[in-house]
C-alpha cells in the first residue's frame, strides 16, 4: 500500500471517529465495550504455553484483526518474569471478507505462545487494544489490561495436526525391546544359566510347602528386579533434585553428545568384548560376594533378599557387560529412558526363576550346561563389537573429525559379521570354546542370518540406503562414493537456488538428507522465507539422534514427502548437538548469563526456549515472519500423517 493510501484511509479512521462521537451525543445507543474480552491459558507440550484472547463482538458491530491496515486489534505483553514470547500473536479464528476489508463479526480468536522458563508461579500481563465499528460508525479505540496465571507445569503430549495422535519427543519402544532381548541373553551366559535350576530347587526344597516356595522364588525375582532398577533410579532422582529437569536433561545431553563420554562408551564396548572373547574376565572383588554369600544363611525374606544380591554379584562378569550395554545406550533418550530400560532388563532377566518356580516340572526341559554356553558369550562379544562402533561414530560426526564415514563404519560392520558367521560354522576358534565336530541346525540358522545380513549391508558400500539400519548408520552425505553420482558428497549447506548463496549455515560443513538443500541458522532460513513467500520446516535433530536418521530414511524419503520439502518449504536443520565453535559475534546470552558459545548449545537453546522442546527429532512449522503454523510433531513414522502435518501449514 503506497503511502498516499495509508494517509487517506487514516484520514477516514480519524473522521469515522468523530462521527461516532457526535452520533453518539446525538442519542444513538453504543455498548460499554464493543468486544468483551475473556483471557486463558493453556499448556501445549513441557514448557510450551498458548495465551488465548477470545472477544465476543457486540451485535451489528465488526473489529479488525492483527494485520488490518485501518485499525488493528494488538496484543502488548509486560515485562516477562518467568517466561518468553515465542513469536508473534496470530489470530485463530476466521476473519470475513466484508466490502474488500478483513473484519471478524461474532468472536475473534488470537493467541500467543509463551515457553515458561520458571517452575514458580507465573502471571502474564498486559495489554489489548482495538476499535469496534458499525455499517455508519466507529467507537473510540478501547483498550483492556489482562493479566493471567500459566497452570501448573506438567508433563504434556500433544495432539497432532491432523492425525488424532500424540507425538512422541525422542523415546522409542524399540529401546525397550532391546533391554528385554538383553536380559534373555543374560540368561544363557555361562554364570547365569547353571544357577536357574539350583536356585528353584533350593526354594522348593527349603519350604514348608509348595505354596510356600513358590512365593519365596517370586520375591526372589522381584528382589533381583529391584537390585537392577533401584540403584539407577536413585542417581537420576537425586541429580534431579540438585537441579531439576533442566539439570538433569543436560547430564544425558552431555552423556549423549560430548566426545569424551563417548569415547570412553566406545572403549567400554571394546573391553566387553574382550572379556566375552575370554581375553579376561571382569569380577567383583571376593570379599563383596562372600559376605551376601553369608547373609543368604539368614531365614524368611531378608535370606531371600541375600540370595538374589548374590546372584546378581556372583553374575556380574557376564552380566555387567550386558547391563552397562543397556544403560549406555539409554542415555540417547529422554529423563526416564535409563530407569524404564533397566526395569525392562531385569523383568526379562528375573522372568524364568518365577516362572521355572511356579512350574518346576519345566526344570526337566532345560539343556543342560556344557560349551554351548561361552558360544552364546562369544556371539555377544560379537555384537558388542559393532554397537560400541555406534558411539564413537556419534563423536566422530559431532566434532567433524573424519574418521567414520559411512563406507568405513559399514566396511567394519561386514567384516564382524563375517567373522561372526565363521565362528558359528566352527571356523574360528576361542580360548575357552569346544571343538566343533559338526555344527547343530540351529548354529546353522544363525550363522545364514549373520551372512544374509552381510550380504545385505555390501551394496550400503556403493550408496544404498539401507533403510533398516539407518538409525546406526553415519549419514549418506559422508559417502565418498556413491554409484551412478560424483564422487563428492553433495555440498546441501548452501542456500536453495534463488537465494542468496553463502552466509552462516555455508560455513558450517553440514549437510541435508536425501539431496535437500537448506539452512543451518534459523535467522538466515527466515530471511529466505520472507524472500521466497515461504513457510519454513525447523528440523530439531542430532547427529547422534537414531531416530531423526529413521525419520529421514524412512518418512521424508517418500516420494510425496520429498516433494513438499523440496518445492514449498525453506528448510532449516537445528543440530543441538554440533560442538562447533561460532564467531563471538554469534554467541548467544541466556537468562541466567550463560554464554553460550558452540552451535549446539545454541540450536538446543533455540530449541527449547521458543518452541518448549528438548529432545530430537522434533519438527516445527512456522510462517516467514516466524510464527508457528501447527503443534510441534514428534518422532512417528506414519506418512500419510506426516504429509498432513506438512499440508497444515500450507494451509
Amino acid at each position: 500500500m503506497s503511502h498516499n493510501m495509508k494517509y487517506i484511509k487514516s484520514v477516514l479512521v480519524l473522521a469515522a471517529v468523530a462521527a461516532g462521537t457526535l452520533l453518539y451525543g446525538q442519542g444513538f445507543s453504543m455498548p460499554e465495550n464493543t468486544v468483551s474480552w475473556k483471557v486463558t491459558s493453556e499448556q501445549v507440550k513441557d514448557s510450551l504455553y498458548k495465551i488465548i484472547f477470545t472477544g465476543k463482538v457486540a451485535d451489528g458491530w465488526h473489529t479488525y484483526g492483527l494485520d488490518s491496515d485501518l485499525y488493528p486489534t494488538a496484543v502488548e505483553f509486560g515485562e516477562s518474569q518467568g517466561y518468553a514470547l515465542s513469536g508473534k500473536p496470530y489470530e485463530i479464528s476466521q476473519p470475513t471478507d466484508y466490502e474488500g476489508t478483513k473484519v471478524f463479526f461474532g468472536e475473534i480468536k488470537i493467541a500467543q505462545d509463551i515457553v515458561r522458563n520458571s517452575g514458580d508461579a507465573v502471571t502474564v500481563s498486559g495489554e489489548i487494544t482495538w476499535m469496534g465499528c458499525t455499517d455508519t460508525q466507529c467507537a473510540s479505540p478501547e483498550y483492556k489490561d489482562f493479566s493471567v496465571k500459566l497452570p501448573q507445569a506438567q508433563k504434556a503430549e500433544i495432539s497432532e495436526a491432523g492425525t488424532g495422535k500424540s507425538g512422541s519427543s525422542g523415546f522409542s519402544w524399540s529401546l525397550i525391546i532391546e533391554a528385554i532381548l538383553w536380559g534373555f541373553a543374560a540368561l544363557l551366559t555361562p554364570c547365569v544359566f547353571p544357577m536357574v535350576p539350583m536356585t528353584v530347587s533350593f526354594f522348593m526344597k527349603g519350604s514348608s510347602s509348595p505354596a510356600a516356595g513358590r512365593f519365596k522364588a517370586s520375591m526372589y525375582g522381584l528382589f533381583i528386579v529391584l537390585l537392577y532398577t533401584v540403584p539407577i533410579s536413585l542417581i537420576i532422582f537425586i541429580t534431579w533434585l540438585a537441579g531439576g529437569d533442566a539439570v538433569t536433561a543436560d547430564i544425558f545431553n552431555w552423556l549423549a553428545t560430548h566426545w569424551l563420554p563417548n569415547l570412553i562408551f566406545f572403549i567400554v564396548f571394546m573391553v566387553f568384548a574382550a572379556s566375552f572373547f575370554g581375553a579376561f574376565e571382569i569380577v567383583l572383588p571376593s570379599s563383596i560376594v562372600n559376605k551376601s554369600d553369608r547373609g543368604a544363611d539368614k531365614g524368611g525374606l531378608l535370606g531371600v533378599f541375600f540370595m538374589a544380591l548374590t546372584l546378581v554379584l556372583v553374575s556380574f562378569s557376564c552380566t555387567g557387560p550386558i547391563v552397562g550395554t543397556v544403560l549406555i545406550k539409554s542415555t540417547e533418550g529422554e529423563f526416564w529412558s535409563p530407569m524404564i530400560t533397566m526395569l525392562a532388563f531385569s523383568l526379562a532377566f528375573a522372568l524364568p526363576f518365577t516362572v521355572l518356580a511356579l512350574f518346576p516340572s519345566l526344570l526337566k526341559n532345560l539343556p543342560k550346561s556344557g560349551g554351548w554356553l561361552n558360544s552364546v558369550k562369544v556371539v555377544l562379544g560379537f555384537v558388542e563389537v559393532a554397537l560400541g562402533f555406534k558411539f564413537l561414530s556419534v563423536a566422530d560426526q559431532t566434532y567433524h573429525w573424519g574418521l567414520l564415514d559411512r563406507e568405513v563404519y559399514l566396511a567394519i560392520w561386514i567384516t564382524v559379521f563375517t567373522l561372526l558367521g565363521f565362528y558359528l560354522l566352527g571356523k574360528i576358534r576361542f580360548a575357552h570354546d569346544d571343538k566343533v565336530e559338526h555344527i547343530s541346525v540351529k548354529r546353522l540358522a544363525l550363522a545364514i542370518a549373520a551372512f544374509s545380513f552381510v550380504v545385505y549391508m555390501i551394496p550400503g558400500m556403493f550408496g544404498a540406503p539401507l533403510k533398516a539400519l539407518s538409525g546406526y548408520l553415519p549419514p549418506i552425505t559422508t559417502q565418498d562414493f556413491v554409484l551412478g553420482q560424483n564422487t563428492a558428497p553433495a555440498q546441501n549447506g548452501s542456500a536453495p537456488a534463488g537465494s542468496d548463496q553463502g552466509g552462516k549455515s555455508a560455513g558450517y560443513g553440514l549437510h541435508l538428507p536425501l539431496g535437500l538443500s537448506g539452512y543451518f541458522d534459523l535467522d538466515e532460513g527466515l530471511a529466505a522465507a520472507r524472500k521466497a513467500g515461504k513457510p519454513v520446516f525447523v528440523d530439531i535433530t542430532g547427529h547422534g539422534c537414531v531416530n531423526c536418521r529413521e525419520m529421514e530414511s524412512r518418512v521424508w524419503s517418500d516420494p510425496r514427502v520429498l516433494e513438499i520439502l523440496q518445492n514449498d518449504y525453506i528448510i532449516v536443520a537445528l543440530y543441538t548437538d554440533d560442538k562447533q565453535k561460532l564467531d563471538e559475534k554469534d554467541w548467544v546470552t541466556t537468562a541466567n548469563g550463560d554464554v553460550l558459545k558452540d552451535l549446539g548449545r545454541v540450536n538446543s537453546y533455540i530449541a527449547r526456549t521458543r518452541f518448549g522442546v528438548n529432545a530430537q527429532p522434533n519438527y516445527v512449522l512456522l510462517s516467514p515472519e516466524g510464527e508457528m503454523l501447527a503443534p510441534v510433531r514428534g518422532y512417528d513414522l506414519s506418512i500419510p500423517g506426516f504429509i498432513e502435518f506438512l499440508k497444515s501449514g500450507l494451509e
